[in-house]
């Protein structure tokens, strides 16, 4: 909403937002919404702007992906499914951040991706400085063998402990994205599920790609894709893995 007051302030060449600006939005919304749904929204944190606990630039990755969505008609899907006019909470969301810190809320749409950073343990001239243990938020770093001792149960991969270590001991193992589905707010909240990898880019779109589509083959009334994997059994503990693993053919 912010954005397209700004975008109708500007239309108006106007260098400052007003109420008035605010008012034509609302309005608009209101009484024409479906005119303004895309059918879906990609987001983005600010990881090409130089933030410091970015791993990577996630703009192509964005762009890519929204070329898949364009592709695949999510508005006029959404039209032929959704009774009614078109509103925003209908849109197909996906949410990308740089690194683990997440702050474009990733787990919370229909598929987050979030940029991943594997730490492993290359040479054994550790001078046990301990930069490694005092940059890890998420105490996964010990120094107890006279090595630095990585604890996957407790990493989660924003790469801290690499860019800390001063001999290199600690050094990036492989790079990619996490991919989480099935995130929504609304009447029946849910966080979305990671699916187990970590995946290049190439991987990362072929699996955006394969979701979407069932998504699309799924979808009763366009509800969100939370709701048709739960339909679809995906959040079921026995036999979800094995509905994703034949999905996205892991």
């Amino acid at each position: 909403m912010k954005k397209r007051v700004e975008e109708e302030a500007g239309a108006q060449g106007a260098t400052v937002v007003t109420a008035r600006h605010v008012y034509i939005c609302k309005n608009r919304f209101i009484h024409k919404m479906e005119d303004e749904v895309k059918g879906f929204q990609v987001e983005t944190c600010f990881s090409s702007g130089g933030c410091p606990n970015s791993l990577m630039d996630v703009s192509e990755l964005s762009d890519r992906i929204e070329e898949i969505l364009l592709k695949e008609n999510i508005r006029f899907f959404l039209k032929e499914k959704v009774e009614g006019p078109l509103k925003f909470h209908h849109e197909f969301r996906v949410s990308i951040s740089g690194c683990p810190n997440a702050c474009s809320r990733p787990q919370i749409v229909d598929i987050g991706i979030i940029g991943a950073s594997i730490p492993g343990i290359s040479g054994d001239n550790c001078s046990q400085c301990g930069e490694c243990k005092r940059a890890c938020k998420e105490d996964a770093v010990s120094l107890n063998s006279g090595l630095p001792c990585i604890d996957d149960s407790k990493c989660i991969s924003c790469g801290q402990c690499i860019r800390a270590c001063p001999e290199g001991i600690i050094d990036e193992c492989r790079k990619g994205f996490k991919i989480l589905i099935g995130g929504k707010l609304g009447r029946h909240p849910r966080l979305a599920v990671e699916i187990p990898g970590i995946f290049s880019i190439e991987e990362t779109l072929e699996k955006v790609r394969l979701l979407i589509r069932f998504y699309k083959d799924k979808s009763v009334e366009g509800e969100r894709f939370g709701a048709v994997l739960e339909k679809n059994g995906v959040f079921d503990l026995n036999q979800g893995q094995e509905i994703l693993d034949r999905l996205l053919f892991i």
